[in-house]
């Protein structure tokens, strides 16, 4: 059995993410901007997501494991 929404759970439409307040744009001119807009929105999400692994993925690539040892602190840094 698929559940259905009562009327009381169907949200109302939310505001809309550009409003054009001078112009007549074409549709390809509205899909262009809203296109761009978005893109930029998303990477700062992306990039604060993504943690620090420059050092790691270096030391992946060239099979190289940690060594414990007298100084080993001074050679972890990248």
């Amino acid at each position: 059995m698929i559940p259905t929404r009562q009327p009381e759970e169907i949200q109302a439409p939310a505001e809309p993410l550009l409003s054009v307040v001078k112009g007549q744009p074409t549709a390809e001119e509205l899909a262009a901007l809203t296109a761009v807009v978005l893109s930029l929105g998303g990477a700062e999400q992306a990039d604060a997501d993504k943690p620090p692994v420059r050092h790691w993925v270096r030391r992946q690539q060239l099979r190289l494991d940690p060594t414990p040892g007298p100084g080993a602190w001074k050679r972890s840094r990248g």
